[in-house]
């Protein structure tokens, strides 16, 4: 591997565009891997045969723009091209509703939805992305622009329904510069880092192709903005670049295997090396390579191809709008795709609304959109093609003179009343994140449907049908929507962000959990649906992402996040306290011993003595052989939690083995809430054979009840088990399965054996640690007079 940069961007969406700008910009080495091809103004497909081979498919040699993929539940259309998914977007950039960053939601049929960032987290990234993409509402008060009857139609709704209506803000240049006067057609005035097509863009000609790329590159989007200020800053955007290995090094860093694309169809395989490796290759992609290279990336958190969500997108209908003269004209293929939005409160908003929250907004698009629609109405078609025959075929048999068909041509084409009468609704919203992503049989394979997200949907529909109603139009279903499948262009989750491993795949900075340098910057990472368009919240989560990636410092999510200047080690995840220091000052004494259990333990239950009572029905077990490090004696004896530091390792065959301890904390002999009682706790972190985090805790209870009970006590743990690296301070969340553990006697008096001491006065300190050990012991159970049973 010849080629070395600080950073590979993997993808140019806007978690992999923005990253690529903000990381160039500070002066580190970039290169951006980009599947897809350039599409500078013009070059975007419009005829037919353009269109047939305008998708991607690179097994067939075809590298177009359209990407669609199908699943049972859903189908769903993404981008392959330099800008990602702002090539094709309907240029919404919207801010997430600061109530709908939702914290431990619990979900239908178990689990919850968290976001471990909050609006005040990201708005001042929501702003910096703003100035780079300078959007604006449609400019519906200028006279030029004023003609957008659909616009007016959705605020007619909106108002009659009592909902918050608004012009969104749109990434698309309506005037020659920020802030200019509006006018279709004009100049574009480019920004001080300039383009990288070279080509000269205009201003909106209101053409309704925002979703099939604007050809005249009135779009901001981000080949126009964030992908030339990175090329500006030096950054080596490659196109036709499409990444499918990843593999740590040893000695940090990742090596990223891709393959190069050529023209006449040959592929070359390319190798890059990199400190730090941001992936924005969109949802499907960035998951798609995760799940590829699990084997070479086993720490994964056992979140991966958790908590998939398509944002709730819903399409349908408004056909045949009237209003009190006649036919209702909505113009649905003129202007830009999105002109307004009807907001729908969700039940976090405040009391006394119900349901979960969505946005509705019209569709626009292309002219010619609405010839094929037109010519799709059969029964209205055949009667007009039918029509015109039966007069030619009449003009022949008598022999008619005219020789006029301008007339009779104008009969065959349509009205238009159709088309013009009637706009697709798009929905979107707080959907069910609970997909599960997977690789079967070498394809991602997603496990989502409508099922669970019924009751949102029904929302959605009621919200479009009232839409319709007010504007005495019909209300239509998808067609696909007979089978519960939707089409969605905003997959989102898969990768989420979350507050420890067990919950999330990276921590609330993108940094993926157990591999320092690796991020996830796009909408993979989302824990939940954004809600409304999440383009915005994606580029402003990455920017965030920059700010920790190129500033350092600790993470208190579980990352040690180094300066970009400084080396980063394959092993810097996140380090707990060393629970008596690092081997205790010079010249102190120190106190060591080993100790082995074995017990009943089973998955799936979350109480000790139950998992114990499954455990030994199915011969189920847990052991563990664990030595205790006092590594400063004086401090351990000082400090009421009496803390030491455990490493070992753990069986258990429903794990799949033999397992290393590299971390635990041990307390010995800490006082209960009650004078007469005392605790032990174990806290054990591992990682099971597939990479997956692990904590498992334990307690004793001493306590003198009826009877000898000193050994039972002792001697019995009651355990749990849990997703994740549990700290201290730590939400577990549910147990994945409990148990029950004991020392045998002949382990007891093995574990005798294994007492080590050092120091100064080696057998000193065991006899100041028996001392302090059987002292404890005799607080509880030794006899008390009358005074103690008062």
């Amino acid at each position: 591997m010849a080629e070395h940069v600080d950073v590979v961007v993997v993808g140019t969406g806007f978690g992999g565009s923005v990253s690529a700008y903000r990381l160039a910009e500070a002066g580190k080495s970039v290169v951006v891997l980009e599947r897809g091809r350039k599409y500078p103004p013009g070059s975007f497909a419009r005829s037919p045969a353009e269109m047939r081979n305008n998708f991607w498919d690179p097994t067939r040699r075809q590298y177009g723009l359209f990407d669609v993929w199908s699943f049972r539940g859903f189908a769903s259309v993404v981008s392959a091209g330099v800008g990602g998914g702002s090539l094709i977007y309907a240029n919404v950039l919207k801010r997430k509703d600061e109530n709908w960053f939702v914290h431990d939601e619990p979900l239908h049929g178990g689990g919850y939805e968290t976001w471990p960032i909050t609006r005040a987290d990201l708005d001042p990234h929501y702003d910096a992305v703003e100035r780079m993409l300078t959007p604006a509402p449609y400019p519906l008060d200028h006279p030029d622009f004023s003609d957008m009857p659909r616009t007016k139609a959705m605020r007619e709704a909106a108002t009659a329904l009592g909902l918050e209506f608004e012009r969104p803000p749109l990434a698309v240049r309506f005037a020659a510069r920020p802030g200019g006067e509006p006018g279709t057609g004009l100049p574009i005035e480019e920004a001080g880092y300039g383009n990288l097509h070279g080509e000269q863009r205009r201003t909106c000609r209101l053409c309704g192709e925002c979703n099939i790329g604007c050809n005249d590159g009135a779009k901001n989007s981000l080949d126009h903005t964030y992908l030339s200020a990175a090329q500006h800053y030096d950054a080596d955007i490659r196109d036709m670049c499409e990444v499918r290995l990843i593999r740590p090094l040893s000695g940090g860093g990742y090596e990223v295997g891709y393959r190069e694309h050529q023209p006449n169809g040959v592929t070359r395989a390319r190798t890059i090396s990199c400190d730090r490796l941001v992936l924005g290759a969109g949802t499907f992609g960035t998951l798609h390579l995760l799940l590829r290279n699990r084997p070479r990336l086993p720490r994964l958190s056992r979140a991966l191809g958790t908590r998939f969500t398509g944002n709730g997108d819903l399409l349908t209908f408004l056909l045949k709008a009237k209003d009190r003269d006649g036919v209702r004209d909505l113009e649905a293929n003129r202007g830009p795709v999105i002109t307004s939005a009807i907001r729908v409160p969700d039940a976090v908003d405040g009391e006394g609304i119900t349901g979960r929250g969505h946005y509705i907004q019209d569709a626009g698009y292309p002219s010619f959109v609405a010839w094929l629609v037109e010519a799709a109405n059969a029964p209205s078609q055949l009667n007009r093609i039918f029509g015109f025959a039966a007069k030619r075929l009449l003009n022949a048999i008598d022999r008619s003179p005219s020789t006029s068909l301008s007339h009779d041509l104008s009969e065959l084409l349509d009205d238009g009343v159709f088309t013009e009468s009637s706009v697709p609704l798009l929905g979107m919203g707080r959907d069910i994140p609970d997909g599960v992503v997977r690789m079967r049989e070498g394809w991602l394979d997603v496990d989502w449907t409508t099922e669970t997200s019924e009751e949102y949907f029904s929302g959605v529909r009621a919200t479009m049908r009232g839409v319709s109603e007010v504007l005495g139009g019909e209300y239509r279903d998808n067609p696909m929507w007979l089978t519960k499948r939707i089409i969605t262009v905003h997959p989102l989750g898969g990768a989420p962000m979350g507050r420890h491993s067990g919950e999330g795949l990276c921590d609330p900075y993108g940094e993926v959990y157990g591999y320092p340098g690796l991020y996830v910057a796009d909408g993979s990472a989302m824990p939940g649906p954004v809600g409304p368009n999440p383009s915005l919240t994606i580029a402003a989560w990455a920017d965030r992402l920059c700010d920790r990636l190129l500033g350092g410092g600790e993470s208190e999510y579980g990352s040690t996040v180094e300066p970009m200047d400084q080396h980063c080690s394959e092993g810097a995840v996140r380090v707990p306290e060393e629970p008596a220091g690092r081997g205790g000052p010079a010249g102190s004494a120190g106190l060591s011993f080993t100790e082995e259990m074995t017990g009943s333990f089973a998955l799936g239950e979350t109480e000790p003595r139950q998992g114990e009572l499954v455990g030994r029905r199915d011969e189920r077990g847990l052991s563990f052989r664990l030595t205790i490090a006092i590594e400063d004696l004086d401090r351990f004896l000082d400090d009421p939690s009496h803390l030491a530091k455990a490493t070992g390792w753990l069986h258990c065959d429903d794990l799949g083995g033999r397992l290393a301890v590299p971390f635990g904390r041990f307390n010995l002999l800490v006082p209960g809430s009650a004078t007469d009682t005392r605790h032990m706790y174990y806290r054990l972190h591992l990682d099971d054979l597939a990479g997956n985090p692990l904590t498992l805790t334990g307690h004793k209870d001493l306590h003198d009840d009826a009877g000898p009970d000193l050994w039972s006590d002792t001697t019995t743990l009651y355990v749990r088990m849990y997703s994740g690296h549990v700290y201290e301070d730590d939400e577990p969340g549910e147990p994945i399965g409990a148990g029950v553990l004991h020392i045998r006697k002949r382990d007891f008096l093995q574990q005798l054996t294994t007492i080590r001491a050092t120091g100064p006065d080696p057998l000193g300190s065991v006899e100041r640690f028996g001392r302090m050990f059987l002292g404890r012991l005799w607080e509880v159970y030794g006899p008390r007079g009358p005074e103690d049973e008062e």
